[in-house]
């Protein structure tokens, strides 16, 4: 039997979603190292009880300076626990933060190190504050193709099955592909940037510079990245996808038909939501799906 570990990123946060995880091992402290390094009681702000006073004008759980570091800490936790139950996937795979998720739990590098990178990553994105995203649903893919091959500013950023795609880019060609779309429904998503596009360049090339120095260990566990969904264990390999993956698209389509090639019968995503469960179980008939988060679904 094959199992793959899958991360949930951005959209799948919610107000609550570290009280489930509260009882595992080290996870106050976890919360605590995360805290200190980012200037404010991220616990607080994951119950929806931080207050402007302690938070500045960073007290949401939805500002992606907030939102990464959040999934990151509770993600890891249920990963680690795992482990610590002698469990081990057969590949691990992300979606967008996801992968930095996935990159620690495959022993690429640690959880210090990945927290930092995951604080600069966020700050960065947050910073680059221009552009938008659109998610649309129900659409013939060679109409979506040709209308952003036509439409000049605008890109997939997320590929997420046969059926969905977020849309990317200037608030204008963004609006032009997604209303000339002959698609189900078409929805503006809450974001303060046109992530996995060109927009990101900037950040892209100061993470770039972050991760010059970060050492990158071959993987224990096969990674599908996002910006190459095939199996890699080199370490340089996947500091290079890391690197190319704030401008580029997640392709978690193409991740998706790679479970069945490469063996897998079941994916287990593990954080808040399932929503990559979802879309397996609307692509992938032939594979099971399974939630991992709270500690509570450790004891099943």
């Amino acid at each position: 039997m094959g199992i793959a570990w899958v991360f949930p990123g951005q959209g799948s946060q919610k107000v609550g979603m570290a009280e489930p995880v509260l009882e595992l091992p080290g996870a106050r402290e976890r919360f605590e190292q995360a805290s200190a390094l980012l200037g404010r009681d991220l616990l607080a702000i994951c119950a929806g009880s931080a207050s402007e006073s302690a938070g500045g004008d960073l007290s949401d759980l939805n500002d992606t300076r907030n939102t990464q570091p959040a999934l990151f800490v509770i993600e890891s936790l249920l990963a680690e626990a795992l482990q610590a139950q002698g469990r081990t996937p057969q590949l691990v795979a992300g979606h967008s933060l996801g992968e930095l998720v996935a990159l620690p739990v495959a022993g690429v590098f640690d959880f210090a190190t990945g927290l930092q990178l995951m604080k600069t990553r966020s700050t960065l994105m947050a910073a680059a504050g221009a552009g938008t995203m659109t998610a649309v649903m129900g659409f013939d893919r060679s109409e979506l193709d040709a209308l952003v091959a036509a439409t000049e500013g605008v890109v997939i950023a997320n590929d997420n099955s046969d059926a969905q795609v977020v849309l990317s880019g200037s608030p204008e060609a963004v609006a032009a592909v997604s209303s000339n779309l002959k698609c189900k429904r078409a929805i503006p998503l809450a974001v303060s940037g046109a992530f996995h596009s060109s927009y990101m360049a900037t950040a892209a090339a100061a993470f770039a510079t972050e991760l010059e120095s970060v050492a990158f260990a071959d993987a224990a566990i096969p990674v599908l990245s996002n910006t190459d969904p095939s199996s890699e264990t080199s370490g340089a390999a996947l500091k290079a996808r890391l690197v190319n993956q704030m401008t580029t698209g997640v392709r978690w389509r193409e991740t998706m038909e790679q479970f069945g090639a490469l063996g897998i019968d079941t994916a287990v995503e593990i954080g808040p939501g399932a929503v990559l469960s979802g879309l397996i179980k609307r692509s992938c008939p032939g594979i099971n799906t399974a939630q991992i988060s709270s500690a509570a679904d450790l004891a099943l």
